[in-house]
């Protein structure tokens, strides 16, 4: 599905040098989902044949719909405190809803669940960052493309590029986040598909992949704000995500590779993503773009903000 894509100027400045304006990279979904309604820091959204309401503290307009399609809605999160871009709180069924049921996302097949901490499995804004790798992967050339997908949570990405035909390395610290991968794996019947499962210590693995001298065409980077790793780690995004960026950069290909970096919740800028960006790939030829990932809320058009987002591709012509 074709994604809205809005670039622009902010008024009176014009990019030098190497900055360049932030784009908007926003989509309407895919036939397994729809953001049917947002407003008054809540979202009403479609996944599968389910509709959900979750907190959404940047939906500061009034919503839409009239209240009795917020009403009917099958599943409601509460969060547990006061502060609704927590994680922690609950959800209230108000029909059966099951423990995992499918929906189709291009051509796979992921089990959304209902998660103490409000997810659902998947991040439909994501999809114009699946779309851009596998467009990207079917310009690597001879033999089978290599990915890297870090903080790989339940997979998606790492599914689709094996669709495409990649070489795909999953690399997260949950090892429950791994069983629901392999869940999606099978559902999508991609059993044989050449998928590495590795729980590790991000930050771990790309250095030792550096040491190694091994290489990526594509590599996924989607952390949280703060994390654990399998034997307890820390991960702080603004301390760790510069170091484990540049040695991400390391690890391209010298030739048709990329790189998507996104970022939730984080009290930070779109600016700053690109900054770092730049500062890693300033020795190779290619371009960088950033900007935030936005979905359109169905009832009114709005861009409903998801993430920051920041992506490197290599020059076309290298060959």
């Amino acid at each position: 599905m074709a994604s809205l894509v809005k670039a622009g100027f902010a008024e009176g400045v014009r990019p030098t040098g190497s900055c360049a304006p932030l784009r908007v990279i926003a989509t309407a979904g895919f036939p397994g989902y729809a953001l049917l309604d947002s407003g008054d820091g809540r979202k009403l959204e479609r996944f599968g044949r389910f509709t959900i309401e979750r907190p959404e503290p940047q939906a500061l307009w009034r919503p839409v719909l009239e209240p009795g399609a917020w009403l009917r809605a099958d599943a409601t999160f509460k969060a547990s405190n006061a502060e609704e871009d927590g994680d922690g709180g609950r959800w209230r069924k108000n029909t059966a809803v099951p423990e995992t049921w499918p929906i189709r996302v291009l051509d796979i097949t992921m089990l959304c669940r209902l998660t103490s901490f409000r997810h659902l499995g998947i991040f439909p804004e994501q999809l114009p960052h699946w779309e851009w790798m596998t467009e990207r992967l079917r310009s690597v050339g001879t033999g089978p493309a290599r990915v890297l997908n870090l903080f790989a949570y339940t997979g998606a990405a790492s599914l689709l590029a094996a669709r495409a035909g990649a070489e795909v390395t999953h690399v997260d610290a949950s090892r429950k986040a791994i069983a629901w991968a392999k869940q999606n794996q099978a559902v999508s019947e991609l059993g044989n598909a050449p998928i590495r499962w590795i729980l590790d210590d991000a930050r771990k693995f790309v250095a030792r992949e550096v040491r190694r001298g091994n290489q990526y065409h594509f590599i996924m980077i989607d952390p949280p704000k703060f994390g654990r790793g399998p034997d307890g780690e820390l991960w702080d995004v603004f301390a760790h995500l510069a170091p484990l960026l540049r040695d991400c950069a390391a690890l391209l290909a010298p030739q048709r590779a990329a790189l998507a970096l996104t970022t939730y919740a984080i009290r930070a800028s779109a600016l700053a993503a690109d900054g770092l960006m730049r500062e890693c790939l300033a020795g190779r030829p290619g371009a960088v773009e950033s900007g935030e990932l936005a979905i359109v809320d169905e009832a009114a058009g709005r861009l409903l903000p998801a993430s920051l987002f920041s992506r490197w591709a290599s020059d076309e012509s290298e060959s």
